[in-house]
């Protein structure tokens, strides 16, 4: 039996055709967002939002090691082993075309285990990601930050794309992405695009930070905001000039605020409030809902926070809890959750069942299907 330990020399040849490429071409075939590796398991694929698994025999430890070790380069080899897993993008090629995958290697229970994301080969524009009309006008920016929170598997890499590319092909600026690793790669229309990934093109974020400021950005993408000094980073780039794009990790768009300030310590959230007081555009936090169609099979359920004066004023003076009557006052483009999902269900995308199911609200929610108004403080 190959342990995990025993492999620190990686075999990597990015021309190669691995054994489990023949996974990835079946989840290709199959329209699969998601595939899922674990060890005594034969592999899952999510389907339009539904775990299936494959008729195929269980995958041993050995196996696993040597089916997914050959994807990683040395750098990402060393990652694994030093942090227990490792993130980088894959592509493969079928029938001609290129697909790319974003892949997480790690352990469980000290078995490795995959988890990889099939990025879509086109970006949609917002009407095709079914997005409300206000994301474009989140576009129109000449400086600032706008952040886009949510969960793993909420859609925000392809909202975000979806922008970027919205700007691409109605400004001429220059767009720099630094990404770990780049998902989307975007065909330049009027921007000039340059896209970095860490440990292909560069060190680390922070390097590559470094280098932005001499690269002239106009807009930047900076992935995720994963601490405070990528935090502390991107806002300052925000700060003089930029208009910088990021993901966080948080399950609404208020809620990113005592997210971002969890970052820092406690003497510190004054300061940081008034930074984002005045840096920060917008926070746009989103979810995915299956729907009763076939067509879309999924649709994004978004809440969308801008930084009017009244917001600006909330955050500032560290009264967050009156930052909901803003947004269900619906001003400038302004939506909660619930207003989506009533839309969703009004449409007959999704199932009522189902939304009452995620509405942070959901005696609300049923009101409003009603025809009765509620009154926020």
């Amino acid at each position: 039996m190959v342990m995990v330990h025993e492999w620190t020399k990686s075999t990597f040849d990015p021309t190669a055709d691995i054994e489990i490429n023949k996974i990835f071409r079946l989840a290709i075939k199959h329209g699969c967002s998601d595939i899922h590796l674990q060890v005594d398991r034969p592999p899952v694929f999510r389907v339009k939002g539904t775990l299936r698994e494959l008729q195929m025999d269980p995958i041993s430890e050995s196996k696993m090691i040597e089916l997914t070790f050959p994807m990683m380069d040395q750098r990402n080899l060393d990652i694994f082993h030093r942090d227990g897993g490792a993130d980088y993008s894959k592509t493969l090629i079928m029938d001609g075309d290129p697909w790319r995958f974003r892949v997480n290697l790690f352990t469980q229970l000290g078995k490795v285990g995959m988890v990889a994301r099939k990025i879509e080969r086109f970006i949609p524009p917002f009407e095709g990601l079914y997005l409300p009309p206000v994301m474009e006008s989140l576009c129109k920016f000449d400086q600032g930050m706008v952040l886009l929170a949510g969960v793993t598997g909420s859609g925000k890499s392809t909202t975000i794309a979806s922008m970027l590319n919205w700007i691409n092909q109605n400004y001429r600026k220059h767009i720099l992405t630094i990404e770990d690793p780049i998902e989307f790669v975007y065909t330049q229309d009027k921007c000039l695009i340059n896209q970095r990934e860490i440990g292909q093109d560069v060190v680390d974020f922070h390097v590559s930070m470094k280098h932005a400021v001499r690269e002239d950005p106009d807009i930047m993408l900076v992935g995720e905001m994963r601490d405070r000094e990528t935090f502390e980073t991107a806002i300052h780039a925000a700060e003089t000039g930029h208009l910088v794009f990021g993901t966080i990790h948080a399950s609404s768009a208020p809620g990113t605020i005592a997210r971002i300030l969890d970052l820092f310590p406690p003497e510190m959230h004054n300061a940081i409030r008034a930074t984002m007081s005045m840096n920060m555009k917008a926070i746009v936090g989103q979810k995915l809902l299956k729907t009763v169609v076939d067509t879309p099979s999924r649709v994004p359920i978004v809440e969308v926070l801008r930084f009017n004066p009244s917001v600006r004023k909330y955050v500032s003076e560290n009264q967050d809890e009156k930052i909901y009557s803003v947004i269900y006052g619906r001003e400038d483009g302004m939506q909660a959750f619930n207003h989506s999902l009533q839309d969703f269900v009004e449409r007959e995308f999704i199932s009522r069942a189902d939304a009452f199911e995620i509405s942070p609200n959901p005696d609300q929610l049923k009101m409003w299907l009603k025809g009765i108004t509620t009154k926020v403080n």
